[in-house]
């Protein structure tokens, strides 16, 4: 086949000569060739375009194209040629890979899903999906993730369950956040929301109408088993996960607590609803304050019904259920909270300004044995620690003044009953007037260590301590030891006249007669 090059020089001689012949001479090729091109061209037909031959597969592409719609377009190359070469195909098995990647192609062209953009309303739609959250220890969670398809707006809860209390919890908080209520809120066929499907009409959670319709929302479901029906949100899904489920991509840290987790949620939030929206080229949140417009009013009061029996919250920051009791946080003292039982565990909830939340989660306990959490108290002191010494009077506040040596023996003392504490805390700070504070506070010390507390020790004690030098022990040098020398060992080997005038000579050393 000519490149596109010859083609054109082709061409390009027949239009200079007019002659088949004349313009075979000018490009070097043969007259027929030059007839077929400018066939071609007059035809409108493409000159680089090849011609179909035949082909020794092309009485097998029926079958070919059978086994392909059978398929679903699915189909390998190696098996239809193995079903093909048993009909009597007797080519290669790289020919049938290629006609069968064509007859796909074309498969596929003729059956591609199209769709049309969908032109939102403002005020109209609200779209909500769930994905798997980061694990808190060994326990899984899950993300809330919702969008306000007109303004783009997204928000991000982590639960703990997806039950329909938390559904409702989380619906609510998400349209005090948004600051109206939409027409209608999108989600998949979950059985908390589609309890069944009938001749392919859904059949909705009795419990999640009454919910709606106190929100006055109408919940509408995606076809079931396709999640392109609600795009929205299934990008949500993905964008949250990929910004707040620590993988190796991102390098997140893991999250030690559920309220790590919750401020990670809002930080994303903040973020992805104060940038530009890459289709609509505005922030998020600016576009909301338009819609809020075409909202509906939110109701005052959340819906409850769903979050169980209510409860007082006791003095002592625990509720009481089935005789149990069970701590919440103390900011909630006095005030009303929901409790219901989900499996073994004990969730409680609270409504405040932002809508309902779940604020403490128990495992089931019996009566007698009450569920209590540290972290729902404030922080306190060691109840098992000593007892710090504070002044009540000006004598106590003088006495203390000496130092940790009057803290230490005031401690001692009361610990063992000493009698007369006070009369021996005066006589205390009247000596350190006469010997000086860092002395009587030294003595009191010590006096602490040794139990000391009888009448006149503390005055002893000063009497031993003064006058003595506390500088570097003495040490006695070689000639005031005790300790045996070897000196006779000196005589050893020698003759005995040698060794007695040796041993006459060290005694005069030694100043012996």
């Amino acid at each position: 086949m000519k490149t596109s090059r010859e083609i054109m020089e082709i061409l390009e001689a027949y239009d200079l000569t007019g002659s088949y012949r004349a313009a075979a001479e000018l490009a070097g090729c043969d007259h027929h060739t030059v007839a077929r091109y400018v066939r071609m061209r007059e035809a409108g037909q493409s000159p680089v375009e090849r011609e179909h031959r035949e082909r020794p597969i092309d009485e097998y592409l029926p079958k070919i194209e059978e086994l392909v719609v059978a398929s679903g377009g699915r189909v390998r190359a190696d098996v239809v040629h193995q079903r093909i070469t048993a009909m009597g195909f007797t080519g290669g098995e790289r020919t049938t890979r290629r006609v069968v990647a064509q007859v796909k192609q074309a498969f596929a062209a003729g059956r591609r899903r199209v769709f049309r953009p969908w032109i939102t309303e403002p005020g109209l739609w609200l779209q909500w999906d769930w994905g798997e959250g980061p694990r808190i220890g060994a326990r899984r969670t899950q993300l809330w993730c919702a969008w306000l398809a007109w303004s783009r707006f997204r928000v991000v809860i982590p639960v703990w369950d997806k039950t329909l209390p938390t559904i409702v919890s989380c619906l609510d908080a998400t349209l005090r956040r948004i600051g109206g209520v939409p027409t209608y809120a999108l989600t998949d066929n979950e059985k908390t929301v589609s309890v069944d499907h009938v001749a392919g009409i859904a059949v909705r959670n009795p419990e999640l109408v009454q919910v709606a319709r106190h929100y006055g929302l109408t919940i509408r479901t995606c076809v079931p088993a396709d999640p392109q029906t609600k795009g929205g949100s299934e990008a949500t899904v993905r964008i949250a996960k990929a910004d707040l489920v620590p993988t190796t991509a991102n390098l997140l840290r893991e999250y030690r607590t559920f309220g790590e987790l919750e401020t990670a949620c809002r930080q994303f939030c903040v973020e992805v609803n104060d940038r530009p929206h890459r289709e609509t080229r505005r922030r998020p949140v600016e576009a909301l304050a338009e819609e809020r417009t075409r909202c509906h009013p939110l109701p005052q009061q959340p819906f409850t019904i769903a979050f169980g029996t209510t409860r007082r919250v006791n003095w002592d920051g625990t509720i009481s259920v089935e005789g149990v009791r069970y701590s919440v946080p103390h900011e909630l003292v006095d005030t009303r909270v929901w409790a219901r039982f989900h499996g073994d565990e004990l969730i409680v909830t609270a409504v405040s300004e932002t809508g309902p939340a779940e604020v403490a989660r128990h495992p089931r306990s019996t009566p007698g044995t009450p569920s209590i959490r540290d972290e729902h108290y404030p922080p306190r002191r060691d109840k098992e620690a000593e007892r710090t010494p504070k002044a009540t009077s000006a004598a106590e506040a003088a006495f203390l003044a000496l130092g940790p040596g009057a803290a230490s023996w005031l401690t001692e003392a009361a610990a063992i009953g000493a009698r007369r504490i006070r009369a021996k805390m005066t006589e205390a700070v009247a000596l350190a007037k006469l010997h000086g504070q860092a002395e009587v506070d030294k003595a009191l010390g010590t006096a602490a260590i040794v139990g000391r507390f009888a009448e006149n020790d503390l005055i002893r004690i000063l009497a031993h301590q003064t006058g003595r030098n506390h500088g570097a022990p003495t040490r006695a040098g070689e000639g005031h030891s005790l300790q045996p020398g070897t000196s006779a060992w000196s005589n050893f080997g020698l003759p005995r006249t040698a060794a007695d005038d040796a041993g006459r000579a060290s005694d005069a050393e030694a100043g012996e007669p």
